[in-house]
């Protein structure tokens, strides 16, 4: 290995892990560096030692930079930096600053020196930054490099912390968020569009494991939207390392089918939608989840209204129906898509409605009495199955 090369990962905590009472923080912190360990064996990156510190973990790793990219999925990570330790003695952090600064910096460019203390030492954070600047202009006159404190090109980054020194010049942003597997599962709706996937991926990042469903029937062309779905489901499950990796299907028999023929529309529509959050629940009772995701955003179609949502919500009598999307517009949620992985959307088809739907529950109640709803979702239950899924390619 090269004496230049990076040899550890710093792991910054995201700030509310640190603002939690001591013992939830402990608890936190742990599951975070069990899903951090988890993501490393997935991706076969082998490491000799795991630090942890107030607010920081230290991977002792020959796979850094890799190391680094890998695990900025993992929630509760507010940042990464491949990093070279050196101990905490001033005269090795000058020469390793010189010699740090020789192999990653590039001539003729302005740069300046970043120093970050914890414990105690010999000198301060300000004479250090100032020992390493003159030591690094002194020792390579060559490189013509100035000192720019406001704007710097180019920054040489020293954490100390004890009797150990970190160098480096990169940080890398992590997700932040709370760690996956502190918060109660949730049963998650996933349709083959993307609305439906951030909207659980939002819900992952406060630190709920998601269970994936998704409901298919000829009527949404059930072959392409199972692949639309899984598509989806396999990008999230790079953020879900550690964490039962499957999508569960339900499908519809020709009864529920019918409702879309001899129904108007909207009423058709709404009964639908109480069917599959039916289903969800019995699949939340069964695995302890808390609640249910869905993708809805307001106003997107005619249907998604408030008064909508009521009726919806009404069918499921136990469990909280969650909408993480309804403070977003539709290019917010496509941004949140990009920057996650899911790319562009996928486009759906929506059906022409009016302005609003004003259905009463009544009338929706009646509907579900003539067609012995429970019994659809019964067939529903009966109809899953489980597919194995894998994370994409990071």
């Amino acid at each position: 290995m090269h004496p230049d090369s990076f040899d550890t990962v710093i792991v910054r905590f995201g700030g509310e892990i640190g603002i939690k009472a001591p013992y939830t923080r402990k608890q936190y912190e742990r599951r975070l560096a069990n899903n951090i360990k988890a993501a490393l064996k997935h991706y076969n990156i082998s490491y000799s030692a795991f630090v942890k510190k107030p607010g920081r973990l230290y991977i002792k790793t020959h796979q850094a930079e890799e190391t680094a990219q890998k695990i900025h999925y993992v929630f509760g990570v507010s940042s990464l930096s491949p990093a070279i330790e050196r101990s905490s003695n001033l005269d090795d952090i000058i020469n390793s600053g010189v010699q740090f600064t020789r192999s990653k910096f590039a001539p003729r460019k302005s740069f300046a020196v970043r120093c970050r203390r914890v414990g105690k030492h010999l000198y301060t954070s300000q004479d250090l930054c100032a020992r390493v600047g003159e030591g690094i202009l002194a020792s390579l006159p060559k490189m013509k490099l100035h000192v720019d404190l406001k704007h710097p090109e180019q920054t040489l980054q020293v954490e100390v912390r004890d009797e150990s020194a970190y160098l480096f010049n990169n940080v890398i942003k992590g997700v932040g968020g709370l760690p996956l597997g502190t918060q109660p599962k949730l049963v998650c709706l996933l349709k083959g569009d993307v609305s439906s996937a951030v909207a659980c991926w939002m819900t992952m990042k406060r630190g709920c494991p998601p269970i994936l469903v998704h409901f298919a029937d000829s009527l949404m062309k059930s072959q392409r939207s199972i692949e639309q779905a899984r598509r989806m489901a396999r990008i999230l499950m790079n953020w879900n390392i550690g964490f039962p990796r499957k999508l569960r299907v339900f499908s519809y028999n020709d009864d529920a089918q019918k409702i879309c023929e001899e129904y108007p529309l909207e009423l058709a529509w709404l009964v639908r939608k109480r069917v599959m959050l039916r289903t969800a629940e019995r699949i939340a009772e069964t695995m302890n989840a808390e609640g249910i995701v869905t993708g809805d955003t307001l106003g997107k179609k005619a249907t998604q209204t408030i008064h909508s949502f009521r009726i919806q919500d009404e069918a499921v009598k136990g469990f909280p129906v969650y909408r993480p999307l309804i403070g977003l517009n539709e290019a917010e949620t496509a941004e949140t898509a990009q920057a996650i992985g899911m790319g562009k959307s996928v486009k759906e088809k929506v059906e022409h409605m009016e302005s609003e739907v004003k259905v009463k529950i009544e009338e929706i109640k009646k509907v579900e009495r003539s067609l012995r709803v429970e019994k659809l979702v019964d067939e529903a239950v009966k109809s899953l199955r489980t597919l194995e899924l894998y994370p994409s390619v990071a």
